[in-house]
């Protein structure tokens, strides 16, 4: 009887070990090609409206992003966002900002290319590798046009040079509408079936303009326009609060040059797995 007890155990273990094996070569045999996914979250802007990083006026954010997976670990994406940014200084609770009184909105379409570098072995359809945070880096290339509005109207701020860029005021230029992005972010992404994951992510984005919000250096003084232009409204919206005593005298300050503007995109996504299985070794 104990010999039989023996040979029982010796099987049953024998047993459990096969079917590990074959469940490891089973998950193993999973490959991860790449992911598909849309995502929906909300935009934020900080720059010369928004000296104090304050997050109080998001805006709506939608994107979809192709990523290649290199092992397990290791992901290149291409991903494409539109987003929506804007602020105004009557948000502040800075005084000079306050009677400033520049406001802004701007439509941002953005393409990016970005390396995924996850912190845990990620294998969709396995229960044991089904979640891990992760870091993001990489370059893109934004379009952007800020606007906004006076007397119920719609008003293209690059066009009328609020800084004197039209008309060449100290050498100043009109800026381009085309920038350099460095989105920077976290995430955490699981996997819910072999093929459908979610994700969180927020990442931030360092740009190459000062002009998000059409503010960058100083006032060029309201005789360089004409008289009650719209180049000459918008360029110094302090006198709608204080028509006796303007902000918007030549050589002060009108935002700051020294500091690139910068936005954040937080996100929730679903993503659709490609994969496929390894064939079995001749061994």
């Amino acid at each position: 009887m104990h010999i039989m007890k023996m040979k029982m155990i010796a099987l049953l273990f024998f047993i459990l070990c096969t079917a590990e094996l074959v469940a490891q070569e089973q998950h193993n045999d999973y490959v991860q090609k790449g992911e598909f996914g849309i995502t929906v979250g909300v935009a934020h802007y900080f720059g010369d409206l928004n000296t104090r990083a304050a997050i109080n006026r998001p805006k709506p954010a939608i994107g979809a992003f192709f990523r290649k997976q290199f092992g397990n670990y290791v992901g290149v994406r291409l991903s494409a966002h539109y987003a929506q940014l804007g602020y105004s200084d009557t948000y502040s609770k800075n005084e000079y900002q306050k009677l400033r009184n520049l406001s802004f909105n701007t439509n941002i379409w953005e393409i990016a290319l970005q390396g995924d570098f996850n912190f845990f072995k990620f294998i969709p359809n396995d229960p044991d590798y089904a979640f891990t945070p992760y870091v993001t880096l990489g370059v893109g290339v934004f379009t952007y046009d800020p606007y906004a509005y006076t007397n119920g109207q719609k008003e293209f701020l690059r066009p009328l040079g609020t800084e004197g860029q039209v008309i060449g005021y100290n050498g100043r230029k009109p800026y381009n509408t085309l920038a350099l992005c460095i989105p920077l972010g976290i995430g955490v992404k699981f996997n819910v079936s072999d093929k459908i994951n979610f994700s969180f992510e927020v990442a931030h984005r360092f740009t190459g303009t000062d002009y998000l919000d059409d503010v960058s250096t100083t006032y060029i003084g309201s005789g360089r326009f004409s008289p009650l232009s719209t180049a000459a409204l918008l360029q110094d919206r302090s006198v709608e609060l204080d028509p006796i005593n303007p902000l918007g005298v030549e050589g002060r300050q009108r935002g700051w040059s020294k500091q690139r503007d910068q936005y954040i995109i937080a996100e929730i996504g679903v993503t659709y797995n490609l994969s496929s299985y390894r064939c079995p070794s001749a061994k």
